[in-house]
């Protein structure tokens, strides 16, 4: 299955790419992420508060996906 994988704010910054493709058997948003973490310099997608979205929609980890599919990762934001 293919996937499109969108980085925001902070994230953006560090891997230095907006969005890539990805190919494999993804279950879940998190199959996605643990996938990606195998490729240096992703360490900062395994942060404990990091926030997701499947098709533009908040989700958490555990979201089942499906070909096509687009998922977004970003920080979570915090005012002052």
């Amino acid at each position: 299955m293919k996937i499109v994988v969108k980085f925001f704010a902070r994230y953006r910054e560090v891997l230095g790419v907006d969005e890539l493709t990805v190919e494999g058997d993804f279950a879940s948003v998190d199959d996605v992420r643990r996938f990606l973490l195998l490729r240096e310099g992703t360490q900062v997608l395994g942060e404990q508060n990091l926030m997701c979205a499947r098709n533009e929609d908040l989700c958490s980890l555990a979201e089942p996906l499906v070909d096509g599919d687009e998922v977004a990762f970003f920080p979570t934001v915090t005012g002052g």
